[in-house]
């Protein structure tokens, strides 16, 4: 028994165990809590593209689109794949609407 604890590759097993809850499931609760945010993007959230390009969305994009509709300035809407948002921030009043505006 005493050979069992004083050999080296023993101490992978605890290292291993440390290494996944430290390191491998705090990533992989983010992964899935970033999934979440994309999947429930609403008209009127703010996000942040990978090439950092701040804008809110403008169409509200179904689960099936693959783009999404984003703001960036005053009139200048551009198409921006979903799997490309770096970021959904905190939730905001929806855009207006030429409708709205009237």
């Amino acid at each position: 028994m005493q050979d069992i604890l004083t050999n080296p590759l023993f101490m992978f097993v605890p290292i291993g165990l440390i290494f996944y809850f430290l390191v491998m499931r705090p990533q992989q609760q983010q992964q899935k809590e970033h999934r979440l945010a994309i999947e429930n993007l609403r008209r009127g959230d703010t996000v942040v593209t990978a090439g950092g390009v701040v804008g809110r969305i403008t169409k509200a994009p179904t689960k099936e689109d693959a783009e999404v509709t984003v703001e960036i300035a005053d009139n200048v809407q551009v198409k921006v794949i979903k799997s490309t948002l770096s970021q959904v921030r905190a939730k905001s009043q929806p855009v207006e609407t030429k409708a709205d505006k009237s």
